[in-house]
This record gives C-alpha cells, structure tokens and sequence, in this order.
C-alpha cells in the first residue's frame, strides 16, 4: 500500500449519513465522512459520439444529471479504467489536473499523457488510503474482467473498488463498486475477504461490442449481487450509451426473482441515494 493521501482537516466527517448522486452512466458523486468522491467520470451530452478505440464509436443517450461546474469541490476520483464512456474529453479537459486519481496502472499512464499529475495505480487487491483528520477511506482494487475471449486485448484493464469507511480504525461502512466487468469466478473471493458489505453499485448494462457483450447483463448483475452478497444494492451503467443492451428493466426484473437478501434501490439521472451505516 502507498503511504495515505492526507487531506486537510476541515473539522467535518460526519460518519451517521452518507449519499450517492447519481450523475449518470458510471458516474456517481459519493459524500461520506466528510469526503467528496467522483466516480468514472463522463459528462459528453446526450448526442455527442465517444470514441471506444479500434474503430469504434458510442452515441450518447441520456443527459448527464449534471456538468463539472456543477460539483461541489472534489477530493479524489476512483476509476475503473481509462475507457471513452468512463473518463470523456470533457473530464480530461475540466477536472483539475492535480486531483488525485485512484485507479489502474494503465489508466494512470494515460491519464499522464493528457496532463493529470496525482494518477495513483492500484493492482488486484492492493490499497490505497486518504485520510482527513480521523477519518480514513481505504480504496482497495477489486477483481474485474471486462474482455471475454472473443475481444481479449482490445479494451483496457479495468478494477473493481471497495471502500472502507472508518475513524480510529474502526470501520464505518463499506462500499462496493463492480467497475465494469462480466461474471467471472474471482468474484467468489471478494466476500470471503470482504464480508459484511453495506452498499453495492454495480455496473450493468450488457454492453455490447462486435457483437460480444463486454459488461453485466441486468440478470448477471443481480447474479453478482447474490455473490458479493451486499446489504443494498444500487444498479448503475445501465442506459447511457447506444452500445447497451440490458437496461433497468432487466435487473428489475430478475432482482423480484433473486435470492439476495439485498435491497435493490433505483436510481435515475439526478436521483440520490441517502445511506446510513448499520448501528
């Protein structure tokens, strides 16, 4: 683990609330314990084309809830991987070029090329902690397969994140993000080295490239939901992009089957989802 990033001690960090607002595609600001998270961050406009390498092209659907002037003041990014429909021209070109992004050794590279100086790379399973006076967040890289045999090499290496919450070295809250990635068997081992997840966002969709599908379908999604096994699940990455083929409908309709106890909530566009930590 890298040594902490430690940010200044704003005298806040409230650790009995938290939320998720959910911007749109895998785009989701999170606000707890006095930290401000951006997620895969894409604010292109509904219309607007994004290049996903090799030849390919994405349509944009849906407005973004927001735009980056929107935001309030940001802490650090998480990335799942360095992909046109995750991190857009629009991130390159507005986010501060100094603002700490957490995410894979590839995505750092590129993320060097266009100018951003705090890219921090994290392996399977490696960490990374950002305090504020207290309060910790451990970012830790979770298991992820985003390129099934049939496209295998033409997309970038992607991570799953988890983060946990917590003062005084005891933990608050523990969120996990899916990053986009199919069903594959290393999810098995992130309960067992991860139990008692509070709040899962889990990235669906059921992109679909050369005819290959490269992320969740919304039945695989709520399959990864059974397996990781969280207290509440948030479906995201589900509608945004002309290259998707399994929208909310779909985790709708096979969470009403599931065997998860986890509780599903909904989000669209611009909706936010208030959390609090069991307890």
């Amino acid at each position: 683990m890298d040594a902490p990033l430690t940010l200044p001690d704003t005298g806040f960090g409230d650790l009995s609330e938290g939320s998720v607002y959910f911007i749109g595609n895998a785009t989701t600001l999170i606000r707890y314990g006095g930290f401000t998270i951006l997620t895969d961050p894409t604010f292109l406009h509904a219309g607007d084309h994004v290049h996903l390498g090799h030849g390919m092209y994405a349509r944009r659907e849906v407005e973004p809830a927001c735009q980056i002037a929107d935001l309030p003041p940001l802490d650090f990014v998480v990335l799942s991987h360095h992909h046109g429909d995750h991190f857009d021209d629009v991130a390159a070109a507005q986010l501060p070029k100094d603002l700490p992004i957490i995410t894979t050794g590839h995505a750092v590279g590129l993320l060097a090329e266009q100018g951003f100086t705090r890219g921090h790379a994290l392996d399977t399973w490696q960490s990374q902690a950002v305090t504020r006076g207290a309060t910790t967040v451990r970012i830790t890289a979770m298991p992820a397969k985003h390129d099934p045999d049939p496209v295998a090499g033409m997309l970038p290496p992607t991570m799953g994140s988890m983060l946990d919450f917590g003062r005084d070295g005891e933990r608050s809250f523990r969120l996990y993000i899916s990053g986009d990635t199919l069903l594959h068997d290393r999810l098995y081992d992130i309960p067992q080295r991860y139990p008692d997840i509070d709040l899962a966002l889990v990235h669906a969709g059921g992109t679909t490239l050369l005819g290959t599908v490269v992320t969740m379908t919304g039945a695989q999604a709520v399959r990864a939901v059974e397996i990781v096994d969280p207290r509440q699940a948030v479906p995201i990455h589900y509608n945004d992009y002309s290259v998707f083929a399994s929208g909310l409908d779909d985790i709708k309709q096979a969470a009403a089957t599931s065997s998860t106890t986890a509780e599903f909530h909904y989000l669209t566009h611009g909706e936010t989802h208030h959390f609090r930590p069991l307890g």
